[in-house]
């Protein structure tokens, strides 16, 4: 059985903020997919320690290899996704904390873009920690939401294709 997580922050402050874009992700995809075999774990932890709320759930390394994180990822423009698996953190803090956890990398990633675009496409990813922070943890604009809808539709598609096919086929079909 698949496990889902999708990564966030506890509490209401955060609910609508980019680094919540995992944990909104599989609350759209637990209300509207078909009947998929699997599990979703929401985890009550914040997102740096993602990793002791997942390993609760995945225990073994056997296991990690039907586990999908869902994730916001800065280096992907708002409104695209990518499905990869066995990758390295990319320096996000809380797939770094699942790894160390379940001391593997091989693990199913559906990462969903929130970083700002210029008018003609290209990524416009905020330079320095503070605008980083500022901008992960800022609330998503209507705009920015109604885009992330159609993004959560594809990841739920995505999801039923890893369930369903395999998560080479599911990569080979959404990226």
């Amino acid at each position: 059985m698949y496990i889902i997580v999708g990564l966030g922050n506890p509490g209401a402050q955060y609910a609508r903020t980019r680094h919540n874009t995992g944990r909104m992700a599989e609350e759209y995809i637990a209300k509207n997919a078909s009947d998929l075999p699997v599990k979703f774990v929401y985890l009550d932890t914040f997102m740096n320690k993602s990793g002791s709320g997942v390993v609760k759930a995945v225990k073994s390394k056997k296991a990690a290899e039907k586990l999908v994180v869902i994730y916001d990822d800065l280096d992907l423009p708002l409104g695209s996704m990518r499905i990869s698996y066995n990758r390295s953190s990319g320096g996000h803090k809380g797939l770094e904390s699942i790894i160390k956890a379940l001391k593997t990398e091989a693990f199913i990633r559906i990462r969903i873009g929130i970083a700002p675009v210029t008018p003609s496409g290209k990524l416009k990813k905020p330079q320095g920690e503070a605008a980083v922070e500022k901008h992960i943890l800022g609330d998503f604009k209507p705009g920015e939401m109604e885009t992330l809808k159609k993004v959560f539709k594809r990841a739920k598609e995505a999801t039923e294709a890893i369930v369903e096919k395999g998560v080479g086929p599911a990569m080979t079909e959404f990226n």
